[in-house]
């Protein structure tokens, strides 16, 4: 084995490395996310997002855009964090990231599963839920660090168990009609993904055994369906 081998082999491992510390620091960017919406963490939250003016949050709600749509948002509804009872608990599961060759960009994909409790304005009791769907993100790397430029949340359900978390004392014939409304997003919302749409988020990467691109075009067409991008 020559000098240049060598010195080609160092290099693919320093990559494949580099690469790995990569998709570690996302899955953590990630992870941190969901760890401070559950009790609306807004500002921990904000800095997550990149300074990108393509930045944007897309969710049930609507989108907003930039860093400044962004601080709109979860400052707007920062009265979130001062009350004990609001749980806001949707954990990043299943999580696949990849490292597009520029070394800048990726993508990923994560399963949300939670249980969520939402208290009404003026002491009018606590919606409660479970919810599950799919976020899909881009990331970008800023000054040396990851942070999220495009999130996406794919709702898939989302329900009332018989006997929730909340005090039967907090639990009120509330619904999502009688809580104030959240700060105006910059458009609205294309597609209800919600079960039982059949919609299924795109998926960034190839099949991982065939290398081919998969069906979920094809399956959201045949329902006539567009993909969220």
């Amino acid at each position: 084995m020559d000098n240049q081998t060598i010195e080609d082999r160092l290099s693919e491992l320093e990559n494949k490395v580099r690469v790995l510390d990569d998709i570690e620091a996302i899955k953590k960017l990630e992870r941190y996310y969901g760890y401070y919406i559950e009790h609306w963490m807004y500002e921990d939250i904000i800095d997550c997002f990149s300074d990108s003016p393509d930045t944007e949050l897309n969710i049930n709600v609507g989108v907003y855009s930039g860093k400044a749509g962004i601080r709109r948002y979860f400052e707007g509804e920062k009265r979130r964090s001062q009350n004990p009872e609001l749980l806001h608990q949707v954990m990043q599961l299943s999580g696949i990231v990849d490292i597009n060759p520029d070394g800048k960009t990726a993508h990923g994909r994560w399963y949300g599963f939670g249980c969520v409790s939402i208290p009404g304005v003026g002491d009018k009791g606590v919606i409660q839920n479970i919810s599950g769907g799919i976020y899909t993100a881009k990331y970008i790397k800023e000054d040396g660090k990851w942070k999220i430029l495009k999130l996406i949340w794919n709702p898939t359900y989302r329900f009332e168990p018989g006997q929730g978390w909340v005090k039967p004392d907090r639990v009120a014939s509330l619904t999502y009609k009688d809580l104030a409304k959240p700060p105006k997003p910059d458009k609205p919302r294309q597609l209800d993904t919600r079960y039982p749409s059949g919609y299924i988020a795109p998926f960034h990467h190839v099949h991982p055994v065939t290398g081919k691109k998969t069906t979920e075009e094809k399956h959201n067409a045949t329902l006539n369906l567009k993909h969220i991008e």
